[in-house]
């Protein structure tokens, strides 16, 4: 599970997450340090567009966390945007939804009562995840209640948020926020993607806590260097990045290769129905080996880069 925490910003929106108690609690009180990448420069992020005789559907990478400052949304994003009927997300996005997603991350993710996060590690675990904890300023006890995934979650995402990335920056925000009362749908729920990582079991739930808790400080570089290649519209160098922390297949199926088929088959479905759809899903499912466009391209659907 070597750095695979840090996939899920491009696979998978758990920036919603940043919102829940557990992370509040545990977030010391810190200077906000200014994020910085290679992107300066940028050509822009990639798009992509499957047609038909009467269906256009664009699909756009995104990451789920950015720097404030990082431009990126131009005139051939906006046309494509605001030529849409609808924007879909992985999961709904409206406030009402994230609420309940919070909700529902707190309910999966807290330990039965009587069982403590710490009793479930091993002496050497324990040590480090302390050793974590102290670094951060926090209690030994703050994570106790919950489950070792959500800890993990966490863990990933604090590092970030504290040298200034951001959630609301994150690019299905900035959409969201451009569509105003456009119509929204999604091609997966909260139940789903929490099911992911609550289904996990619990040695694979402690291992991805323990990567995530030893890998904050290379946190930043690496989301540097995968923001750097998003930014620069370059699918086949952010796969190349990604796949340095994917070395388990069974985490690669279950984030990647089986959602991409099922989305996949969501838009060989949508063809069928006449108007034009603006897909935004993680940058990671549509790069590299078995990416929408590889499963798309097995049903026989065209997919034609636009940027």
């Amino acid at each position: 599970m070597k750095r695979a925490s840090l996939l899920l910003l491009a696979t998978a929106p758990f920036a919603l997450f940043a919102a829940s108690p557990a992370f509040a609690e545990a977030q010391p009180a810190a200077t906000m340090e200014t994020a910085t990448t290679t992107a300066a420069a940028a050509k822009g992020p990639a798009m992509w567009k499957v047609a038909d005789a009467d269906t256009t559907i664009y699909l756009f990478g995104t990451v789920h966390v950015l720097p404030k400052e990082l431009e990126w949304y131009d005139a051939t994003i906006a046309t494509a945007l605001e030529g849409s009927d609808i924007l879909v997300t992985e999961i709904p996005m409206d406030a009402q939804s994230e609420a309940a997603m919070q909700q529902l991350t707190m309910t999966k993710g807290m330990l039965p009562s009587g069982t403590t996060l710490r009793s479930l590690l091993t002496p050497e675990q324990a040590a480090q995840y302390t050793a974590v904890l102290t670094k951060l300023g926090a209690p030994a006890e703050a994570f106790d209640p919950v489950k070792p995934w959500l800890a993990g979650l966490t863990f990933s995402l604090l590092p970030l948020m504290q040298q200034g990335y951001d959630p609301n920056s994150g690019v299905e925000k900035v959409l969201l926020g451009k569509v105003g009362d456009k119509p929204k749908g999604a091609l997966e729920t909260a139940e789903f993607q929490i099911g992911i990582f609550d289904g996990m079991t619990q040695d694979a739930q402690v291992a991805f806590m323990m990567e995530a808790a030893n890998g904050m400080d290379k946190a930043k570089p690496m989301l540097d260097r995968m923001v750097a290649e998003w930014a620069e519209g370059d699918p086949d160098q952010l796969a190349e990045v990604m796949n340095e922390g994917m070395d388990d297949p069974k985490v690669a199926e279950a984030l990647l290769y089986n959602r991409n088929a099922n989305w996949a088959e969501w838009i060989d479905t949508r063809l069928d129905q006449p108007g034009t759809v603006f897909i935004a899903v993680g940058a990671g499912h549509l790069a590299g080996a078995k990416s929408v466009q590889d499963f798309l391209a097995q049903k026989g659907i065209k997919v034609s880069r636009v940027k």
